[in-house]
């Protein structure tokens, strides 16, 4: 999956030597730790960042529907959780619209059904699996 574009504030929380840093990100969304695969010194800066998300969408799974329709960035214990609004593409795909941001998914079993086009819904991903990259726009 990818966010391009969205701007967010980095601040470090721990680093193992030749490894990604472990940051805090700060968004309009809400707030979430995650891998930093950009410099190390670039933590404690605000960056556009492209998300990239080791899992899918899966429906039932690690996806669900929610009755709260704004979005949201946080964690529950190792999580990260994504709540936005979920759109069904013509190729297979998902794209969960948080906030500003448009997050690209690939599905997985089972799939979410039609009806769930346009629902909002929370997705939630281990936190080792959730990777920022600071992209130029």
């Amino acid at each position: 999956m990818d966010d391009r574009g969205v701007l967010v504030h980095v601040e470090a929380v721990r680093q193992a030597s030749g490894k990604a840093a472990m940051v805090r990100v700060r968004s309009s969304a809400g707030m979430a730790v995650a891998l930093w695969c950009g410099d190390p010194t670039d933590v404690g800066c605000e960056h556009h960042v492209e998300w990239t998300v080791d899992a899918d969408v899966a429906w039932g799974g690690n996806t669900q529907p929610v009755v709260s329709s704004s979005p949201a960035l946080s964690e529950d214990g190792d999580q990260v959780v994504f709540r936005g609004r979920l759109s069904l593409t013509v190729d297979g795909g998902a794209v969960l619209e948080l906030g500003d941001s448009q997050i690209l998914f690939d599905l997985a079993d089972p799939p979410p059904p039609v009806a769930a086009d346009g629902t909002w819904v929370e997705i939630r991903v281990q936190r080792t699996g959730v990777s920022l990259y600071p992209c130029l726009l």
